[in-house]
């Protein structure tokens, strides 16, 4: 496979990145290279190229227009275009006509074209658009950032130099990128189901959440060095306390005066602790650009006003290589790591610190909800408001047995963020999305099996691999899923499981309906299954009446969807049906779903698994014999008493096997994956001797 990755943004080289030497040279080019790593390590990529803009400056004679080679697989392209100098990613839309010429010249000279391009940042993207048009390659979009989050984040546009007109041309060739991209990939829900929800050309069918990965191995287990030690001590009267540390560049969005701000007005923190902000590297603040200057005098005036001189450490300058030596000099101390920023699309820094054994206080704007939800290794904070950050660094720090649950929770789960497994399914993706129209997604079988993941599908890496195996070979029967996860939530845990791929996704508790397209790739949304539901569903005064109802809590903001309301009960076996007798006292219809003993749903009367399956069998013409269904919990019940072919895998729970209504269906002797072959088995072989008899 020959793979182009185009990346305009910042200084970008082979080694040695200066990250921080101008504001977009960023995270974003090393999640790009690291990528492009774990590509090159895979037996099916001959070649990578990472296309990026030349241009001559002070920067160094490096980022000249040519050639650079990275291995005997990856090289770099620098094109040449109408502006011989550096240009900030504010004006790099001025040269896109002149790149795409360049990057169409290099293309056509090439013995075969590249499987995909993948664009990172919008400007790339409309790179990738013309060469799309012209030459007919996939492109694949990466954001990485967006500027209706910028935006929203930042009503005053802070540290914006151009006023509003750069960012409203900014989100304009984001909406052009949406719409033209044949995949977009998210690094986490948030991006996936919020930011990018704010684009008129959004379409969740499109998105893929592959979490990125990070090489890790240099965090773990890594020491402080003397070099570190002497690059701090000047700043600090007691370099041996507690550490605070932030490590992002000088700019508006990584809200660094803020954490200042929040460290200042805590007395315990400002007496027992000490705070490192690693903000890039500088001569003198002058030579910053103006966003970069403001911040750091935002910075200093902080440090000013709450008198935190010998207590707060900026350094100036700081390599690559020193920067696992910095998480571990805060680790030595029984420190945390901490990231305010207004939003962060993901952060690989908080999988460094996790790797180095810190303990995590973050945004709760952006990935950290995803990363944190996994790893179980900080608390997430409102970034706007310094008591809360403040809060959480003094809580952590101050109980030395939570501090040291965090930090071991969190050095374990980020082995789940991997590179090559990154790569892996980047690779099955590309593959489906450049395979030839016969390859792809065939019509429709004439069975249906529809499964729950969590605990049924899942569970079992032993089970899901059998069961892929087995559906290989069954070339009659068609693959969906019903699900309480939203749909990038399904894809995302499918995909990290190998799982084959679903023609049909049920997701939010049957809620929504997501149907495979023609390219074996992207979902489309079953609109006709959405205005159905919507019919009598009154979602303001449902969550008004519950705002009355106690012993229940409101689960996150990325569990509510349009038609699902989503709280924890935890341990109420009778709670649904006195929330259904709330809300009809109300004069409210709702399906209301309680499942694994926590789980409440609240739901449009017309709908549920079983609802969205029966609709799914109408207009597929199939027999009532022609589907199956297996669960195993309590928001399974629905579509297993509405099915006569229903399997309740071993490991079920909510007393699924006592049920009278449930007294058709088949409980397995084995569980999860393996239960459900072994339930289609047994409804085929009771088939097969009705139809001899």
């Amino acid at each position: 496979m020959f793979i182009v990755h185009v990346a305009l943004q910042g200084c970008l080289q082979a080694t040695d990145v200066p990250y921080g030497l101008t504001p977009d040279t960023g995270g974003h080019i090393k999640y790009l290279l690291e990528l492009v790593g774990a590509q090159a390590n895979r037996s099916d990529v001959r070649r990578v190229v990472i296309v990026t803009r030349g241009f001559e400056s002070g920067y160094g004679p490096q980022y000249r227009p040519g050639w650079e080679r990275i291995d005997d697989k990856v090289e770099i392209l620098r094109l040449a275009d109408d502006h011989p100098g550096y240009l900030a990613k504010e004006d790099l839309w001025k040269q896109a006509a002149c790149l795409s010429e360049g990057l169409l010249t290099f293309l056509a000279s090439q013995e075969t074209p590249p499987a995909y391009l993948h664009a990172h940042y919008a400007d790339a993207a409309t790179i990738a658009a013309t060469i799309r048009r012209r030459m007919g390659i996939p492109f694949v979009f990466t954001a990485h950032s967006l500027g209706r989050v910028k935006r929203a984040a930042m009503p005053s546009s802070r540290g914006e130099t151009q006023g509003h007109s750069d960012l409203d041309r900014r989100i304009a060739i984001e909406e052009r990128a949406f719409a033209e991209a044949d995949l977009v990939v998210a690094s986490s829900r948030d991006e996936a189901e919020v930011q990018y929800a704010a684009y008129r050309n959004y379409d969740p069918g499109k998105i893929r959440i592959i979490e990125p990965g990070s090489d890790l191995a240099a965090y773990r287990g890594a020491r402080s060095t003397r070099a570190v030690r002497a690059m701090v001590a000047p700043f600090l009267r007691d370099p041996r306390k507690l550490i605070v540390l932030a490590i992002a560049r000088p700019v508006a969005k990584k809200n660094l005066p803020m954490l200042v701000e929040a460290f200042g007005r805590d007395p315990w923190l400002s007496a027992n602790a000490n705070l490192l902000i690693v903000a890039g590297t500088r001569s003198v603040i002058a030579d910053l650009d103006t966003e970069g200057q403001s911040e750091m005098r935002a910075i200093l005036e902080a440090i000013d006003r709450h008198d935190l001189y010998g207590k707060v450490a900026i350094p100036k300058d700081h390599k690559a290589s020193d920067v696992p030596a910095i998480y571990a000099l805060a680790r030595e101390t029984g420190g945390v790591f901490a990231n305010p920023a207004l939003n962060e699309p993901f952060g690989l820094t908080l999988l460094e610190a996790a790797a180095s054994g810190l303990p995590i206080v973050a945004t709760d704007s952006g990935g950290p909800n995803d990363i944190i939800e996994r790893c179980d290794n900080g608390r997430l904070v409102n970034p706007q408001r310094p008591e809360m950050i403040a809060t959480a660094c003094r809580e952590i720090l101050q109980d030395r047995e939570l501090h040291t649950r965090y930090a071991a929770n969190g050095a374990a789960a980020v082995e789940s963020y991997d590179w090559t497994s990154h790569a892996a399914r980047f690779a099955k993706l590309a593959s489906r999305l450049a395979a030839p129209a016969s390859r792809r997604a065939g019509l429709s079988m004439p069975q249906l099996l529809v499964c729950d993941i969590d605990n049924t599908l899942t569970g079992s890496e032993t089970c899901i691999r059998a069961f892929t195996r087995w559906h290989k070979r069954e070339a009659a029967l068609d693959f969906a899923v019903a699900t309480g996860r939203s749909l990038h939530s399904a894809l995302s845990i499918l995909e990290q499981q190998n799982a084959p791929n679903p023609k049909i996704i049920i997701s939010s508790v049957g809620t929504e309906i997501y149907l495979l397209d023609g390219n074996g790739v992207t979902y489309r949304r079953d609109d006709d299954w959405s205005r159905i539901i919507a019919r009598g569903w009154n979602r303001k005064a449902v969550a008004e009446a519950m705002a009355d109802f106690e012993t229940i809590v409101p689960q996150a903001p990325l569990e509510q969807r349009n038609y699902k309301l989503s709280y924890f009960a935890e341990g109420d076996t009778k709670v649904a049906a006195r929330i259904r007798a709330h809300l009809e006292a109300r004069g409210l219809g709702a399906s209301v779903i309680y499942s694994h003993g926590r789980y409440l749903d609240i739901l449009p009367a017309r709908a549920s698994k079983g609802a969205a399956i029966t609709y799914l069998r109408k207009i597929r013409s199939l027999a009532e014999n022609a589907v199956f269904v297996a669960g195993d919990s309590g928001n399974d019940i629905e579509m297993l008493r509405t099915f006569p072919q229903s399997i309740i895998v071993a490991n079920f729970s909510d007393a699924l096997a006592s049920r009278s209504d449930l007294a058709h269906s088949y409980v397995a002797r084995r569980s999860h994956a393996l239960g459900i072959i072994e339930g289609v088995a047994h409804f085929r072989q009771r088939a097969s001797r009705l139809t001899v008899q």
